[in-house]
């Protein structure tokens, strides 16, 4: 396979510290978010996710601060998400170092930011991040809330529309696996990548680098997105792209 897949951590942040749940239930600090960061671009990440997991619920302003801190520390692509409401907000982002967006509850309630951002800046900058729950065989929904809330929206047929809109890539988070580290859901990405031709970041199950390799390969995922293996060392990075390239897989090990 000669397209490059990526590595790519997550922070999620939550009263200014990483935080990690299961199911996103029973969250707990685990780290500061520069700290890792650093970490994380020294072991060879290929992006860098920092989530806002509480601005959207508790309906709070983004910290733009401590986001601007970390993104003058963070040479690789750096994506931002979480409390992202309006173009106002992106344009923000955007201004304090930024490269991407990732957008989810805002979709969800005007569809149209999506266009909106991408008609401005490029689908390329523009992210669809989306919870998914299984609700029988080969049949997704999308779940709002942070994964609580069903909306009765086909996620398949979401990505469709969103990639119709602008979205330049799909984080395709399985709350079902969110945390459990038994692996990716990988009929999901699969299919999610056989209806649409944008990148899927796969996220929510892993637990071990075979757990990569399965979702980059059978599970057709162009980049895998993990937060606790990499958070409590269970995987380093750096171990983790080595291993994949013995295994045949194009990933950047520079």
């Amino acid at each position: 396979m000669s397209k490059t897949k990526k590595i790519i951590p997550c922070l999620d942040v939550d009263n200014r510290k990483v935080v990690k749940g299961k199911k996103f239930l029973d969250v707990q600090e685990v780290a500061d978010p520069l700290t890792l960061a650093k970490k994380y671009v020294a072991d060879g990440a290929d992006e860098l996710v920092f989530y806002d997991i509480s601005a959207s619920t508790k309906n709070r302003g983004m910290f733009l601060d401590l986001i601007e801190e970390i993104a003058k520390e963070v040479p690789v692509p750096f994506i931002v998400g979480g409390g992202i409401r309006t173009l106002q907000d992106v344009d923000k982002v955007f201004a304090i170092g930024g490269n991407k967006i990732s957008i989810n509850s805002a979709a969800l309630k005007n569809p149209e930011l999506i266009k909106e951002v991408s008609d401005k800046y490029g689908s390329a900058r523009v992210m669809l991040s989306m919870d998914v729950r299984q609700e029988g065989e080969g049949k997704w929904s999308v779940y709002a809330k942070g994964g609580m809330e069903p909306t009765g929206i086909d996620a398949i047929e979401w990505a469709k529309k969103m990639q119709e809109l602008g979205a330049g890539e799909l984080v395709v988070n399985s709350v079902d696996e969110d945390g459990v580290k038994d692996g990716y859901n990988i009929a999901l990405n699969r299919a999610m990548a056989d209806a649409v031709n944008i990148p899927i970041i796969a996220s929510g199950g892993a637990g071990k680098p075979e757990h990569f390799k399965e979702v980059l390969t059978e599970g057709k995922a162009d980049a895998a997105l993990a937060a606790s293996v990499f958070h409590f060392n269970e995987i380093n990075i750096r171990d983790l792209k080595n291993y994949l390239a013995e295994e045949n897989i194009a990933v950047r090990t520079d």
